[in-house]
C-alpha cells in the first residue's frame, strides 16, 4: 500500500515528530551525561551549602542572630539588620602577588536556581536561564514549554521566537520578572530555592560583606559552581546532538517523495511506525492518494438514478400511476 501512497506535509511532520521523539528519550552518550551531570550536581549542591552555611555561621554567629532578632522585636526597625541569604561573597586571602604580598581573593556564588555560574553578579543572562531550564526540563516539557530553545538559538541573534520561549519557561519555572528579587519567585523556583538560605547581619547587598574563608573552601565553592555549569555544557552537547539529527532527518524527508521512504527510513533507525495508523488518521491523504478509497470516491459521483434508489423507486411509481 506504501508505495502507491504520496509523500505530503502532513505525512512528513508526523514522521518528523515521531522520530525526533524517539531521538529525545533513546538513551545516548550525550543524554546519559546530561542526566548524569545533573544527579552529580544535586549531590553537590546540597553538600557545599552545608559548608557555606557554615561559613556564613562563623561570620554570623546564631547566638548574635538571634539577639538581633529579639532587639528588633523589642525596638522595631532601627534594629532590622538580619535577613535571609542565598548569595554570598566568599572571600581569602592565602594568594600572593609578584611582589610576595598577600591578595585576596573573592567571588560571588548564589544557590539559587538561577544564580550564576562564574562569579558575575549580573542576572537575565543565557547560561542562567539554560540552567533553570535544563534543571526543570521534564517538568517545563509537560508543561508544553520548550527547555531546550536556548541551546537549538546558540550562535544565532537574539529574536522574538527565541524570546517567546525563554519567557515561556521563566514564567511556569515562577522566576521573578527582574530576575534578582527572589522575595516575588513563586513555584519551582521558591521551591528550588529555599533550602539554600542562611542568616546574614546586614543591611546592604552582599557584594558589601565578603565573608572569609579558607583557601581550601573556596576551591570547594568554585567546584559547586564548575558541577552547575557542567549541567548546561552537558545540555547543551545534547540538544546539539539531537538537532544536528533532526536537520537530517528534515532533509530526508522533504526529498522522499512516497510514504514507503519514510517509513524505510525509520526502520533503518529501528523505530517502529505503523503505516495503516499514518494513513488512518491523516486528514487528506487516504482520500487524494490511495486508489482504492479514490476509485470508490468517483464510483459514488455517478449512476444516481439508479433504480435501486429511494428517489428512483419513487419516479417509477409516479410514472405507473400517470399512465394506468
Amino acid at each position: 500500500m506504501s508505495a502507491k501512497i504520496r509523500m505530503n506535509t502532513e505525512f512528513r511532520n508526523k514522521l518528523f515528530n515521531k522520530i525526533k521523539d524517539v531521538f529525545e528519550n533513546e538513551s545516548t552518550e550525550e543524554r546519559e551525561a546530561f542526566l548524569k551531570s545533573r544527579e552529580d550536581f544535586n549531590v553537590v549542591q546540597k553538600e557545599t551549602f552545608k559548608l557555606a552555611k557554615a561559613v556564613v555561621e562563623s561570620s554570623y554567629p546564631p547566638e548574635d542572630v538571634a539577639t538581633l532578632r529579639v532587639f528588633k522585636k523589642k525596638y522595631g526597625d532601627p534594629c532590622d539588620v538580619v535577613a535571609k541569604d542565598k548569595c554570598f561573597y566568599f572571600a581569602h586571602n592565602e594568594d600572593v602577588n609578584d611582589e610576595g604580598e598577600k591578595t585576596e581573593t573573592k567571588s560571588h556564588f548564589d544557590f539559587g536556581l538561577y544564580g550564576n555560574l562564574d562569579g558575575n553578579e549580573s542576572y537575565g543572562r543565557d547560561d542562567q536561564d539554560q540552567f533553570a531550564h535544563a534543571y526543570f526540563r521534564e517538568e517545563l516539557k509537560a508543561k508544553g514549554c520548550n527547555p531546550d530553545i536556548i541551546p537549538q538559538q546558540s550562535g544565532k541573534e537574539s529574536n522574538p521566537y527565541k524570546t517567546k520561549h525563554v519567557d515561556m519557561c521563566n514564567k511556569e519555572l515562577g522566576k521573578e520578572s527582574n530576575g534578582y528579587n527572589d522575595s516575588n519567585a513563586i513555584g519551582m523556583t521558591k521551591d528550588f530555592n529555599a533550602p539554600f538560605y542562611a542568616d546574614v547581619i546586614g543591611t546592604s547587598y552582599c557584594r558589601s560583606r565578603a565573608i572569609a574563608c579558607t583557601k581550601d573552601e573556596y576551591n570547594m565553592f568554585l567546584m559547586w559552581r564548575s558541577a552547575k555549569a557542567n549541567v548546561v555544557s552537558k545540555h547543551s552537547t545534547w540538544v546539539s546532538s539531537i538537532s544536528k539529527q533532526a536537520d537530517q532527518l528534515k532533509i530526508g524527508l522533504k526529498a522522499y517523495r512516497y510514504l514507503s521512504e519514510g517509513i524505510e527510513l525509520a526502520t533503518e533507525l529501528g523505530i517502529n511506525v505503523d503505516e495503516a495508523e499514518l494513513v488512518k488518521t491523516n486528514s487528506t491523504g487516504l482520500t487524494i492518494y490511495n486508489p482504492t478509497n479514490l476509485a470508490n470516491m468517483i464510483k459514488g459521483m455517478k449512476n444516481k438514478q439508479s433504480t435501486n434508489t429511494r428517489e428512483a423507486k419513487i419516479l417509477a411509481r409516479k410514472q405507473y400511476e400517470s399512465v394506468n
